[in-house]
């Protein structure tokens, strides 16, 4: 992964308001997982690291962000199996990457039930970044 130095470094990455009016629409409604994760990753209760969620970054919306980690989880919904999402996911992740940040992907079904393995490898990633 290597940083653009001509790019913002501020953590929103200069989302644009339609971009934080989505975020704020997002945090209102969270999916079942996000809820799930959300649990583990508020108040700073993984290793320390403060969490947001449902954060603006350039044109998108991550599910949860960690600015000092520069991490961004994704958890993905059935409809991210399709061939056009996956494409759609590749390029969000690339232009994600490409600001310096590094992107872990989850499905539901793995937040849902196997919690412990989700939370095992963020802290994998965490070590590494120490």
């Amino acid at each position: 992964m290597k940083k653009n130095p001509s790019l913002s470094d501020n953590m929103w990455k200069d989302a644009s308001g339609i971009i934080f009016s989505n975020a704020k629409k997002l945090r209102e409604n969270p999916t079942q997982a996000e809820e799930v994760m959300w649990l583990s990753l508020r108040n700073n209760q993984l290793d320390g690291y403060k969490f947001r969620r449902q954060h603006p970054l350039l044109r998108y919306v991550a599910d949860f962000y960690c600015h000092q980690l520069k991490l961004v989880i994704e958890i993905d919904g059935e409809y991210h199996q399709t061939v056009e999402q996956k494409k759609l996911d590749k390029e969000r992740t690339v232009n994600i990457e490409f600001q310096g940040l590094y992107v872990i992907r989850f499905t539901n079904d793995e937040v849902l039930t196997d919690m412990d393995s989700v939370l095992r490898k963020i802290k994998e990633f965490i070590k590494t970044e120490e």
